[in-house]
């Protein structure tokens, strides 16, 4: 899996973001199908209204021919003929008498009605002293209204979904807000750790390089080391915050650097930590392999990934460090990396074991310094197996 391109958004704070806007995209699309389909009927209803009202006023001119038609014997071949709509006349046993409309099954409980685009008014004939008779009049549905509905729909519907757009934007802000603050609040804290640091740690550091050791019995020199490793740990963690807060002012120069030596002397001065925990060191490094590099930006991609594989390591483990002109890969039998957390490991303040102490900010430095040189980094991790993770360098 190739982590170069990792986000420096944290994974909360994108599910977050990718949950509300879910969860806003689906109300937004329920209100405006909700608003369509309630409008949609109403314009329905405004156009049988209408063609109500004109097929009524129709009738009361034909319905007077119906009646003489009938006092004449209701031939058949004489049937009135409306010029504006298609008319037919049901018998009290709601069975077709004559008629010249398309669609012969009338839904009688309806007054008027729109199937299969023919409108039909369904008017009984015994409220004008005619019989249990049915008239029905029949047009076509020129569907003018459903192409105006849809313009309104667009139209309209495509201001709602901007306003709407508009207000998730406010709105998935301030549900933000209070975790922009809390990773602010994070960085000031890291920033005031950092600054208080410095001073203690660089004064410990000094007087372990200046001490005589010949003259202490084992038991002493034991105790000396472990004071020398947890310095030189914190020593490391005050490296990468001083990295991550001030990358931006630090300067830069990009120069021929063997990286064969700054491997040798990164892994003389994590000895201690790696001997304190008997993890069995393999090594394979190419000699004199240069490139154009900062010394600063190299080192803090050498201690990450050292320090990561000592750390996630487990009492006896096996660290394996290959360095060749192609990049340098180091790989470790500890505890692994959750399947789930592979995608997330690069991330700023993520951790896959929470139980091992750091803040979650090494493996990020690691690939923002690898987007900075244009540097492919690919991780093998398998939970309880070990990890492995290669940095390409630029031919």
């Amino acid at each position: 899996m190739s982590a170069t391109n990792a986000s420096g958004i944290s994974f909360a704070k994108k599910q977050t973001f990718f949950r509300f806007l879910t969860l806003y995209g689906v109300m937004s699309i329920l209100i405006l199908s909700l608003m369509g389909t309630l409008y949609y009927q109403s314009k329905r209803s405004e156009m049988l209204s209408s063609h109500r009202l004109a097929m009524q006023l129709q009738s009361e001119i034909y319905i007077p021919r119906v009646k003489k038609w009938l006092e004449n014997g209701h031939d058949l071949t004489t049937f009135p003929r409306d010029l504006a709509y298609q008319t037919a006349l049901y018998g009290y046993d709601k069975e077709l008498l004559v008629g010249n409309t398309r669609d012969l099954s009338i839904d009688f409980k309806r007054n008027i009605y729109l199937d299969d685009s023919v409108i039909h008014l369904v008017l009984p004939l015994a409220p004008y002293g005619l019989g249990e008779y049915y008239l029905i009049f029949e047009t076509p549905d020129d569907k003018l209204w459903i192409y105006q509905t849809w313009e309104h729909f667009i139209l309209y519907g495509g201001a709602l979904s901007l306003l709407l757009a508009l207000i998730g934007f406010g709105l998935s802000r301030l549900l933000l807000r209070p975790m922009n603050d809390a990773i602010a609040l994070l960085d000031d804290f890291i920033k005031d750790t950092t600054h208080e640091l410095n001073t203690p740690v660089s004064a410990i550091l000094t007087n372990l390089e200046s001490l005589d050791t010949s003259h202490l019995d084992d038991a002493s020199r034991k105790k000396l080391n472990r004071i020398s490793i947890a310095s030189r740990t914190i020593s490391t963690l005050y490296d990468d915050l001083t990295y991550l807060i001030l990358n931006h002012d630090l300067s830069v120069s990009n120069t021929p650097l063997n990286l064969t030596l700054l491997l040798s002397e990164r892994l003389e001065y994590f000895r201690h930590r790696i001997e304190q925990k008997k993890i069995d060191l393999h090594t394979d490094i190419t000699p004199d392999v240069i490139r154009d590099f900062d010394t600063t930006k190299a080192t803090r991609i050498i201690d990450n990934l050292l320090s990561n594989a000592i750390k996630y390591n487990r009492m006896g483990g096996k660290i394996t460090v290959l360095l060749d002109k192609k990049g340098l890969c180091i790989e470790d039998n500890g505890i692994g990396i959750p399947s789930d957390m592979v995608d997330r490991v690069f991330e700023r303040y993520t951790r896959a074991d929470k139980s091992v102490g750091g803040f979650g900010i090494g493996l990020h430095i690691v690939a923002m310094i690898a987007r900075e040189y244009d540097l492919n980094i690919t991780i093998e991790s398998k939970e309880k197996i070990g990890t492995k993770i290669c940095v390409r360098l630029q031919e």
